[in-house]
């Protein structure tokens, strides 16, 4: 078989699995573009200020909701495939995103509609729990072994695309649509457009082929033993690395992509459009790093790629965000954005393959999920409510010391963590590794 005929496959499963995990992300993503309009509809009492944390605080539940979702459909992966689990979560955000499209506003129904809201983003953190893990589990599987690392880059790449797109959706209405038109109901269209393009994805993930790794391990093993706390306990010790090798990583990637946005806006004095603008060319250029890190990370390991990430987010983060204050203009704005951006590259580009080489495959998608969840529930979806309550306390740079502290944490756990690049992920990889060795 030539070599072009032997990536193919490897190339099908991992488009098949970005491309659901883009629409998934665009769903997570398009609340927090679309909350600098949305606010004053659902809580219309207060400053904007106020208004925006009311819509962070909801936005933080759906990451209270994650471990959860993390634990049931990572617990599905593992025990009826990742192709059932990555169909299942995106079913869930389809629902998710039509419940906000339809929800009723303030003026029409009180606070129903905040509810509807509320629960709609415990849908999507219950989705997103389980939509991590699952993907990290399929797009590593699925890749070659020596080049996971790009191949699960992907992941990251369809996040931002994701993102990339409620980004353009939004300069599109902001373009199209009166500031009064988007407040009034403009705000509706992204997640319409989310809901609709969820159900095509629905369908094409029906398609994926489900993984050698799994398919071995559902061949050998005992079905009751997958997916189970009582395995992920056995192997707490890969379970806590993700977590703390996740808390710096999420609090960084959600500053410079989701806070960003309204840091620009509120704080460093760019006008809506201009902030939108400098995030959208920002993320395109950062889509592009990511394969480069992966591929980087393929050659000499996962370590040296997250350590970038940790000393370039510690000392960095301050004289970043103060800069962008200090010189308020598009240009200087989109330059130190995309700095920052190549920095959280070096953890978004290999964090999905590192955290599923940890674990053995009979626990590998719920082994990453409830950790890495529960990371993010405690310090990612935290992160843009702790950014404003600093903010409206007067202290706004004491957010810009929190970011760095996270990264310093994580950083002293990517110094002393083991590298997994070359770890095997199924029966069939350790016995080709011991027969590389016996030769």
């Amino acid at each position: 078989m030539s070599t072009a005929q032997e990536r193919r496959p490897h190339v099908r499963a991992v488009i098949g699995g970005s491309i659901g995990n883009l629409v998934e992300w665009y769903d997570w993503f398009v609340y927090a573009s679309f909350a600098l309009y949305f606010a004053g509809r659902f809580f219309p009492e207060g400053d904007a200020t106020a208004q925006l944390m009311n819509t962070a605080a909801v936005f933080a539940v759906g990451f209270l909701a994650r471990p959860l979702g993390g634990w049931l459909l990572g617990r599905v992966a593992d025990r009826r495939g990742r192709k059932f689990g990555l169909t299942l979560s995106v079913s869930m955000m389809s629902l998710s995103a039509l419940m906000i499209a339809v929800a009723p506003t303030h003026d029409r129904a009180g606070y129903l509609g905040a509810v509807v809201l509320l629960v709609a983003r415990v849908l999507q953190g219950l989705s997103v729990g389980g939509e991590y893990a699952a993907s990290a589990s399929y797009l590593t599987e699925a890749s070659r072994r020596g080049h996971r690392g790009l191949g699960s880059s992907f992941q990251y790449v369809s996040v931002t695309l994701g993102q990339l797109l409620g980004l353009a959706v939004l300069m599109v209405v902001q373009a199209t649509l009166t500031e009064a038109e988007l407040t009034a109901w403009g705000w509706r269209i992204p997640f319409i457009i989310g809901a609709v393009a969820a159900v095509v994805v629905f369908y094409l993930r029906r398609g994926l082929h489900e993984t050698d790794a799994y398919r071995e391990e559902a061949a050998h093993d005992d079905a009751e033993r997958r997916g189970t706390v009582r395995e992920v306990w056995r192997h707490r010790r890969a379970a806590l690395l993700v977590f703390a090798l996740t808390i710096g990583g999420s609090v960084a990637f959600y500053t410079y992509t989701t806070y960003l946005t309204k840091y620009l806006a509120n704080s460093v004095g760019l006008s809506k459009s201009d902030a939108t603008l400098v995030m959208f060319l920002a993320l395109c250029l950062f889509t592009v790093l990511l394969p480069v890190g992966g591929a980087v990370s393929d050659r000499i390991g996962r370590r040296p790629v997250l350590i970038f990430f940790g000393v370039g987010t510690t000392l960095g983060t301050y004289p970043i965000l103060t800069a962008m204050q200090r010189w308020p203009s598009v240009g200087v704005a989109l330059a130190l954005t995309m700095l920052a951006l190549t920095i959280v590259c070096g953890y978004s580009s290999v964090n999905a393959c590192v955290k599923a080489e940890l674990f053995p495959t009979s626990v590998r998608t719920v082994g990453v999920a409830i950790p890495y969840s529960l990371a993010q529930a405690i310090f990612g979806g935290t992160a843009e409510y702790i950014a404003l309550a600093f903010r409206d306390a007067g202290h706004e740079h004491y957010f810009f010391f929190y970011v760095s502290g996270c990264a310093l944490f994580s950083l002293v756990v990517y110094l002393a963590m083991p590298e997994t690049r070359t770890a095997a992920l199924s029966r069939a990889e350790e016995l080709g590794s011991d027969e590389e060795r016996v030769a």
